[in-house]
């Protein structure tokens, strides 16, 4: 039986995730108390036409999400094969979803919408560290988290599947919640001092030959990608599928959006899985 738990930051997608795995022939189920999950997979061990399960397990479970954590190390002490996948979003995009669908955080407890935040992101801190695959879909819309869940799960199947997640940032604008590196490019010359190029990103070819000249910074891009490639195996040795790689500058605009298009461009090259967002263009 192939599970997966999905988990995370209310309105982080949680119900498009669900969607897509109905599509993909996985009975779902949303909501479950997590201490029930165990009797469910065991009732349907006999069932042939059900091969695929997904479960949505969050802080709506109220008192029965106290169980999870310790649901999850009976699964890891009884070898039952799953994956947990953890969402989540910035908390500007988590907030202004809540007021465009007019809903309340289900830990506001008739306080703001803010509070509740921050307080689920403290109680999933663990549950975060444990997570198999955490997919920020603070810039994607549905046919993008979509994509990208498809292929992250099919891949899933290959037990050599592993997934470099590439995130450019401004460090003005605070550093990525996922990120599980930060490297700062600072160091690089600033493409904004230059007139011309002062208003075009990272993107353009003119600010991409700029950056990517400067010999410093092929140093670099040869350092940090021997260290990524380096980890890998220790990473799935732990149980990690994926690794969140953020590449910061002043604006997110030039230098780590040049960067991070030239890693992915060379990770992909090598037959690594590996995906990119820029989130501060």
């Amino acid at each position: 039986m192939k599970t997966i738990i999905i988990t995370g930051l209310s309105g982080a997608g949680k119900t498009q995730a669900i969607d897509c795995l109905e599509d993909m022939g996985y009975y779902c189920i949303d909501n479950m108390p997590p201490a029930l999950m165990k009797s469910f997979l065991d009732l349907t061990m006999d069932v042939h036409s059900i091969d695929k399960t997904a479960f949505v397990v969050d802080v709506r479970s109220g008192e029965f999400f106290k169980d999870f954590q310790g649901v999850l190390q009976d699964f890891d002490r009884d070898d039952i094969d799953y994956k947990l996948l953890y969402l989540e979003a910035s908390d500007e995009v988590l907030l202004r979803r809540f007021s465009e669908t007019r809903r309340s955080h289900p830990l506001a407890e008739g306080g703001t919408a803010e509070a509740g935040l921050k307080r689920e992101r403290e109680l999933l801190k663990g549950i975060r560290k444990a997570a198999d695959y955490v997919i920020d879909t603070s810039n994607m819309k549905t046919a993008r988290f979509w994509t990208e869940l498809r292929d992250l799960l099919t891949s899933e199947e290959d037990e050599n599947a592993f997934t470099v997640n590439i995130v450019s940032f401004g460090f003005k604008n605070g550093i990525p919640v996922s990120a599980d590196m930060i490297f700062d490019t600072r160091f690089i010359p600033n493409p904004y001092y230059v007139q011309s190029l002062r208003k075009l990103t990272g993107n353009n070819q003119k600010v991409s030959h700029f950056v990517l000249k400067q010999e410093i910074t092929q140093h670099f891009l040869e350092s940090t990608i021997k260290l990524i490639m380096d980890l890998i195996p220790f990473y799935m040795k732990e149980g990690k599928y994926s690794l969140t790689v953020g590449i910061g500058c002043t604006g997110g605009h030039h230098r780590s959006v040049a960067v991070a298009n030239e890693l992915y461009s060379r990770i992909r090259g090598s037959g690594q899985r590996v995906m990119i967002e820029h989130r501060d263009l």
